[in-house]
């Protein structure tokens, strides 16, 4: 009896703390978030079907926040960087990977610069949205560890569609302040005229793309990957710590301006282009490679028009079970420009003639 009654008093003692739902009211949305209460484990979006922003929306730290969009619009102003974290610098960047945040069940996020500008993030989730017409980037994530952007759908950005890079603050490089790790499963980006790259990936390594689409208005390239450490367009990469890259059936349903996807990765990184289909002729390269060990897996479908561009003399490409027709070491087609389908084209200072001593194609279908 008395070890029950010590209980009881204990348990009197102890605050009750529990999950706290707040709804987003319609007026001052930016206003909310910057005063939501310590203990919010969730918000919806639930007072009306169209909420409007023309501020940034800061999200506070938090151990978890759920923000459900409930299958409402929300419609960003034109400077709004749309659910956005600050970040001083890279020591506070380190303490708020702590914080967490799950964004969800937009019928709609409408303008502004971006409509999702997170950071220095460890876990966090986007899923089941919809972004229109933003600026810069649908969805821009810098220093997001082991993000997920699952069924997402980004339509006519202006700029960029997906973006993972490394942070812009004092004190962050490209090797202490990347996004690795992180999955972008069934996302599709369409294109508007202006569209420069629909999914972008800067230095960082672990980064898996599955079931993803790229269509709408030729863009500049599906797929813009890069660990260079300055952004130099004609360096080879030199971030060592970017160690893989992933990609899995992807669809290309349009034509690019420049190339569908370029290659830029360390040349100890291995990559990976798995079940790849371009839906149609191009008539820029389907692949430009710079650097990195690229694997090329059961691409069951190339057409005549379909080019590989490298623009180093020596590059690391590794092709098993594709089309018959990626050939590249019959002697027929081979000059010193060419070899098959990989053409020598804008090459680097000193890239002067085709090597293919590190180019192997296993396994061809008939």
């Amino acid at each position: 009896m008395r070890n029950v009654m010590v209980m009881v008093v204990w348990a009197l003692a102890v605050p009750l703390v529990c999950a706290r739902e707040y709804a987003v009211p319609v007026k001052d949305v930016a206003g909310f978030f910057a005063n939501l209460p310590k203990d919010a484990t969730r918000v919806v979006f639930s007072e009306a079907a169209v909420y409007h922003c023309d501020q940034d929306i800061v999200l506070p730290d938090a151990q978890l926040l759920v923000i459900d969009g409930g299958g409402a619009k929300l419609v960003l102003g034109p400077l709004s960087n749309g659910f956005t974290r600050r970040v001083q610098d890279q020591r506070a960047a380190s303490r708020m990977t702590a914080s967490r945040y799950t964004i969800r069940d937009f019928a709609a996020i409408e303008g502004g610069r971006r409509a999702i500008h997170l950071a220095a993030s460890l876990g966090s989730i986007i899923s089941n949205c919809r972004f229109t017409g933003q600026s810069q980037a649908a969805i821009d994530l810098r220093f997001c560890l082991m993000c997920r952007v699952e069924n997402v759908l980004v339509t006519n950005p202006k700029d960029k569609g997906i973006v993972l890079r490394t942070g812009d603050w004092s004190g962050a490089t490209a090797f202490n302040s990347q996004s690795n790790s992180t999955v972008l499963d069934q996302c599709r980006v369409y294109c508007s005229p202006t569209t420069t790259a629909a999914f972008t990936v800067l230095n960082s390594g672990g980064v898996r793309m599955r079931d993803c689409i790229s269509e709408g208005s030729p863009c500049e390239h599906d797929l813009f990957l890069s660990a260079h450490t300055t952004g130099a367009l004609d360096r080879v990469a030199e971030n060592t710590v970017v160690k893989s890259f992933m990609l899995e059936n992807f669809h290309v349903e349009h034509a690019v301006r420049k190339a569908s996807i370029h290659v830029n990765m360390p040349y100890k990184a291995s990559v990976t282009l798995r079940n790849v289909y371009w839906n149609g002729p191009q008539t820029a390269p389907v692949i430009e490679y710079m650097s990195g060990q690229l694997n090329l897996e059961d691409i069951g479908w190339w057409h005549t028009s379909f080019r590989i561009h490298t623009r180093v003399a020596q590059p690391r490409i590794d092709v098993q079970r594709c089309h018959s027709q990626l050939r590249i070491n019959e002697r027929q087609d081979r000059t010193e420009k060419r070899a098959g389908v990989l053409f020598l084209a804008r090459a680097l200072p000193g890239e002067e003639n085709l090597e293919i001593r590190y180019v192997r194609v296993e396994r061809a279908s008939r």
